[in-house]
């Protein structure tokens, strides 16, 4: 149909999406997707960025514009690259195919929820909790209207405004436990520190992320050095938990500066 799929508007070739992503024919088999359907998927989702990016743009100027309110330092945002939107449907396809058996190029925007993604940091890792309270105030929280099954509870009403999933938060063993007794879930596997929200808005999902100033330059890091070689390199990611350790003492120490300005 559409084998290099210039008709779809795609940057690259079969050959150079598997190269560039490490994945090859059989992982395509294995994830029950072709090739074209990939290239609709990409159409689909060209035609679909304009509104995307007016979409955050909106959620910024309502409810972030006044970072003091919301309790946060500063933050950034960001619409889903197409070409890394199709690496994330054959990569979430392998890692789950009952899951994700379903999504096609008609609804992948009910499956895949960080199309739209807001970055929040913070100053001190302790001042997340007043963005929580202000999310939590503003939009509708109930554990009704969680995601179960991404078709089924896709809400077709683009006023309904309200949290999609029940918050996350992830964190490293031995961290101050500054989240407990929070409506909340805590996930302490690997070396990672972030908050997840996400949010139904104008009728699209919009994921929040917020971490600390610290945190988000090891994050930084991390994606450029390790995610994006895919070496899989044991020196490089030995360096990155080290890096990851000095985040985490460097926001210990942070918060230890404020309890002394502040006793």
């Amino acid at each position: 149909m559409y084998e290099n799929l210039a008709k779809a508007g795609i940057n690259m070739d079969k050959q150079t999406f598997l190269s560039t992503y490490n994945f090859t024919e059989d992982d395509l088999i294995r994830a029950d997707i072709t090739w074209e359907e990939l290239g609709l998927i990409y159409y689909n989702y060209k035609r679909l960025e304009k509104d995307l990016r007016d979409i955050v743009k909106n959620f910024i100027d309502d409810y972030l514009y006044e970072i003091d309110v919301a309790g946060i330092h500063s933050y950034r945002y960001r619409i889903k690259d197409a070409d890394n939107l199709l690496e994330k449907v054959v990569r979430k396809k392998l890692e789950n195919p009952e899951k994700f058996a379903m999504l096609d190029h008609t609804n992948y925007y009910k499956f895949v929820t960080d199309l739209i993604g807001i970055r929040v940091l913070f100053l001190y890792r302790e001042d997340w909790v007043h963005f929580h309270k202000y999310l939590t105030g503003i939009f509708e929280n109930n554990p009704d209207l969680y995601i179960k099954d991404r078709l089924a509870d896709f809400d077709e009403n683009p006023d309904h405004y309200y949290l999609a999933e029940r918050p996350r938060a992830y964190k490293r063993t031995g961290d101050t436990k500054i989240y407990d007794g929070k409506e909340i879930d805590i996930i302490t596997d690997g070396i990672y520190r972030s908050l997840h929200y996400i949010v139904k808005y104008k009728g699209h999902y919009i994921e929040i992320q917020g971490r600390t100033l610290f945190e988000e330059g090891w994050s930084e890091i991390d994606h450029d050095i390790v995610y994006k070689s895919g070496l899989n390199d044991e020196m490089l990611e030995d360096y990155s938990r080290m890096l990851n350790r000095l985040s985490g003492l460097a926001d210990e120490m942070s918060s230890y500066f404020r309890r002394i300005k502040d006793r």
